[in-house]
């Protein structure tokens, strides 16, 4: 089977604990923002992950597709900075990730309601500071400057907008709308929910898998 397509742009995205030209493929589409997200996540980063490495290093992938939720505006904010953590250690994007989902609260539409934009990137850049990646090159990927470009435009967006455009293209083609959404080799796999245990996932892993 083919591996699914990924971005080499967002290649920190992977998780693969062994290089393989046939593994099966777990592609999670969650959002920062998102507490099933999180519940999904975290079992998966901190049980799941083990399990594979030591059972199925050279039987499967897992790809973390960014899936942007715009009803929450924070959601579009912290997706950026997990763009610009893949330009900048790309090999550190799922440790942000964890971070991230540990601080999710920090982002509810309640916590930043009245702090300025660039005020909610500093605080990401120095969550990724925690983590060892340069908070300084993250918030100059982030920050929307209050002046016109080069060109006069003042709706530019910043250094990681491109990246936000690709991810949320490829989201919308494969139709994906709610997080936590599960595809494994492609398709919508309805028997993963966020609800799964560590002990869930080895049983339908060994079943799907092994």
């Amino acid at each position: 089977m083919n591996i699914m397509a990924l971005n080499p742009r967002f290649a920190g995205q992977r998780f693969l604990a062994a290089a393989s030209p046939n593994v099966h493929t777990i592609e999670l589409f969650l959002d920062y923002v998102c507490p099933f997200s999180k519940k999904m996540f975290d079992t998966v980063y901190d049980g799941v992950f083990p399990a594979v490495e030591n059972k199925y290093s050279d039987k499967v992938q897992f790809i973390f597709r960014q899936q942007i939720q715009p009803w929450h505006p924070s959601s579009t904010l912290v997706h950026e900075a997990g763009a610009a953590v893949l330009q900048t250690q790309p090999e550190k994007f799922w440790e942000f990730s964890k971070a991230l989902f540990d601080k999710q609260t920090e982002y509810f539409d309640a916590n930043i309601v009245h702090e300025p934009r660039n005020k909610t990137y500093e605080r990401l850049a120095k969550l990724a500071g925690s983590v060892g990646i340069d908070d300084k090159k993250i918030y100059g990927l982030l920050e929307i400057s209050d002046k016109p470009d080069s060109e006069g435009g003042t709706n530019s967006g910043n250094k990681v907008t491109n990246d936000i455009k690709l991810m949320t293209k490829a989201t919308r083609l494969q139709g994906v709308h709610v997080t936590p959404t599960v595809l494994f080799n492609g398709n919508v796999e309805n028997g993963i929910s966020s609800s799964f245990s560590k002990g869930d996932w080895e049983e339908w892993l060994e079943k799907n898998v092994a």
